[in-house]
């Protein structure tokens, strides 16, 4: 692989890490644009060092990608009483990622139907989600304490 092969593919992982990036910057998400391309680049640059290498390395170093963008994910999700936040965006940091090393390997359309699969979820499936988890929220349930009192009891369950 020369140099201008390299570098395309460089530039592939940014514009593609940046239309997830955008999409993340535009809900005013905890990892937006910089992050998400830069998750982007740096798994393309790690497969493209391992394509250098040679042998089973862009395989080995892949799998190593995807356990160290789990450990990056754990860092946005945040637990707040029963709430839990931050999840769809790790989800979406994992997969910029695998789009990077889509990317790198020489796979750019996969990657830009992949990066609208990603965008098409996180902006279609958001709000059929929230009218859910609002609608499950604001149920009250009624339960005898004693045989004499009535407690209301909300209910905590609730689609993350």
């Amino acid at each position: 692989m020369n140099t201008f092969e390299f570098t395309l593919r460089l530039l592939t992982a940014f514009c593609l890490g940046a239309g997830i990036g955008f999409e993340r910057q535009w809900r005013k998400k905890n990892a937006g644009l910089r992050t998400n391309t830069l998750v982007c680049i740096g798994s393309a640059a790690f497969v493209l060092i391992a394509i250098r290498i040679g042998g089973d390395a862009a395989g080995r170093i892949t799998s190593y990608i995807v356990s160290g963008i789990g450990f990056l994910g754990g860092g946005v999700i945040m637990k707040d009483g029963l709430t839990v936040r931050g999840l769809n965006t790790a989800a979406t940091l994992w997969c910029s990622a695998a789009i990077g090393a889509l990317c790198a390997l020489g796979y750019p359309l996969e990657a830009f139907i992949t990066v609208l699969f990603i965008v098409s979820t996180n902006i279609f499936l958001r709000p059929t989600l929230s009218s859910q988890k609002e609608a499950r929220s604001k149920k009250w349930f009624s339960a005898r304490k004693n045989n004499k009192e009535k407690v209301k009891i909300s209910n905590s369950t609730q689609l993350y």
